[in-house]
């Protein structure tokens, strides 16, 4: 007997019709905006980004240079991988570093400031068109999920394209 499946003999349950939610609907169960909320860095928030800048830069990682923050992540994700599973560093804190890079240098270089940015699936370090939060990218998911799959050489392609996308004007 399968774990997941149906007799092929069953009818399917059928399934009810949903009305799908769109931007700016409210969620009727808490009240809470569909919109993501933006606010400024606090002082936690800044004091995380400096260390981890600083830990970058103790590694030679240039976060004004798409080449160098790609090196650097792909160096980390291969000693990472290669390394025994008991003598592996902490993986979180790698993809918070760069996520971290990727974000710093998207503020440096974009018309997009870092914020603090809450909507539906949490709340995250991101960056945003000042408080408006119409475009929003969380370099933390950035860089996890190509962690997860083990993505190598994506960080000039992809965040180039943001770049380009959002160059100060």
């Amino acid at each position: 007997m399968a774990w997941f499946g149906r007799r092929k003999d069953e009818e399917p349950e059928p399934v009810e019709d949903l009305e799908l939610a769109s931007a700016g609907d409210q969620l009727v169960a808490d009240g809470e905006s569909l919109r993501p909320l933006v606010k400024g860095l606090g002082p936690d928030e800044t004091a995380r980004i400096q260390a981890a800048l600083g830990t970058l830069d103790a590694e030679g990682v240039d976060v004004d240079d798409l080449a160098s923050l790609s090196k650097g992540l792909d160096a980390a994700y291969t000693a990472w991988a290669q390394a025994r599973e008991e003598d592996r560093p902490d993986h979180a804190a790698v993809v918070e570093r760069y996520a971290i890079g990727i974000g710093e240098h998207l503020d440096r270089h974009t018309d997009l400031d870092w914020q603090v940015v809450t909507d539906v699936f949490g709340t995250d370090l991101a960056l945003t068109e000042g408080f408006k939060g119409t475009f929003v990218v969380v370099p933390h998911n950035l860089v996890a999920g190509r962690w997860m799959r083990g993505e190598t050489g994506w960080i000039p392609a992809v965040v180039g394209h943001i770049v380009r996308r959002r160059t100060r004007r």
